[in-house]
């Protein structure tokens, strides 16, 4: 079983190297495209948007269908947007399109791969391995900046995007030989026109608690990914830094293996202290970091890099605790569609997080540190909403 579920989660790893490709490029995209930040926000949103509007659909299917078939298919997808990015896009459109893509694909591969876990296994092996999957997606997302990084300073940002193509070929071959292709066991008994009825999810508020902290945890997430390494350009730039000190694209691959580290032992200690204790604490305390972070650009990298590596820490702490907690809270017949409508609205979040820093940025015009003060900075309010929302449905 240990073999099964470690051979998904490579398959994962796979297909989400190259997932923050963009992100990690973005600088040189905004002045090799001439984007606004608004723009260069929609074209690392529209994942998320997109992934929205497939999850449901994706995710849901996995309760009448085998979840490898839908797993490869997004794979597939995730595979042709990164071949695309690597020998098409040009401009802000082709971007924007396959950037789409890329988040259908992703809709396909994520919660459809996790779901094959969560149907093997129950009690806390399934909440550990449900953390193992989240470790190994995070370890994933946090090296694809260095790796994106480090192949475009060597054959360019081209480059970077053809070996993430690589690998989510990769894992097509993977899921194909050790995922179930039989269809659930329960698909004959449940009506076809149940397929996208979210009501019975709706109802069950355990559940609906960690979907509406999932969301807000998310937002925060995706905002702070998508314009991180920029941030830490735009500061080193600005404010210099000792030679000692990593690049923006590496600092921020450390700052994803803390969160990772973190999110493990808040999966652990969610078990131990109770899950709303821990996300609490981990709501409230990455609610002053991001309220903090924004205003240092023109001041000190070493000080905004170590609010970056914490902040982003304190984001991943409830990010296992979260997730297991929907998973248990599932109903079994309906743990497909619950997931569909966990990652739906967490990814709608996604989808505006990026999008707010950019407008914020944009908004404030030249001036650099109130336009990073209020793109972060709504940030905060928004984990501050979060912990309100998860505690009155919890």
């Amino acid at each position: 079983m240990r073999r099964f579920v470690w051979s998904v989660v490579a398959a994962q790893v796979l297909v989400q190297i190259g997932a923050f490709s963009l992100p990690a490029l973005l600088p040189g995209y905004i002045d090799r495209w001439h984007l606004t930040k608004t723009e260069a926000g929609a074209l690392v949103g529209i994942f998320f948007a997109a992934y929205v509007i497939a999850v449901p659909v994706l995710v849901a299917l996995t309760d009448r269908v085998a979840a490898r078939n839908v797993y490869m298919a997004g794979a597939g997808l995730t595979a042709l947007s990164h071949l695309g990015f690597a020998f098409v896009a040009d401009g802000f459109w082709w971007g924007l399109a396959l950037r789409a893509a890329a988040g259908i694909g992703w809709a396909g591969a994520y919660m459809p791969g996790l779901k094959v876990i969560a149907d093997t296994l129950d009690g806390n092996a399934q909440s550990r391995a449900v953390s193992a999957h989240a470790a190994g997606v995070g370890i994933a997302g946090a090296s694809s900046y260095a790796v994106a990084g480090l192949i475009a300073g060597v054959f360019g940002p081209q480059a970077a995007f053809l070996f993430g193509g690589v690998c989510a070929l990769v894992a097509i071959g993977i899921a194909f030989a050790v995922m179930p292709g039989d269809p659930p066991t329960h698909a004959a008994g449940v009506s076809p026109q149940a397929l996208l009825d979210f009501r019975p999810v709706f109802r069950n508020r355990a559940a609906m608690a960690w979907i509406a902290g999932y969301t807000f945890h998310t937002w925060e997430m995706a905002g702070l990914r998508a314009w991180g390494v920029t941030f830490l350009a735009l500061t080193l730039a600005q404010a210099g830094a000792p030679g000692w000190l990593p690049g923006p694209t590496v600092l921020f691959t450390i700052a994803g293996f803390v969160g990772i580290a973190v999110s493990i032992l808040g999966n652990e200690l969610s078990q131990r202290l109770g899950r709303m204790r821990v996300v609490t604490v981990a709501m409230t305390t990455s609610a002053a970091l991001a309220a903090c972070a924004g205003w240092t650009v023109e001041s000190s990298t070493l000080l905004a890099a170590a609010l970056i590596v914490a902040w982003l820490a304190s984001i991943f702490l409830d990010s296992s605790a979260l997730t297991a907690g929907t998973v248990q809270a599932a109903d079994p017949a309906m743990r497909g569609a619950t997931m569909g409508l966990h990652s739906m609205c967490g990814y709608a979040g996604g989808f505006i997080g990026p999008l707010g820093v950019g407008w914020a940025l944009d908004l404030a015009g030249t001036n650099v540190a109130l336009g990073w003060g209020l793109g972060f900075g709504h940030l905060a309010v928004v984990s501050v909403l979060g912990l309100a929302f998860v505690r009155r449905l919890g």
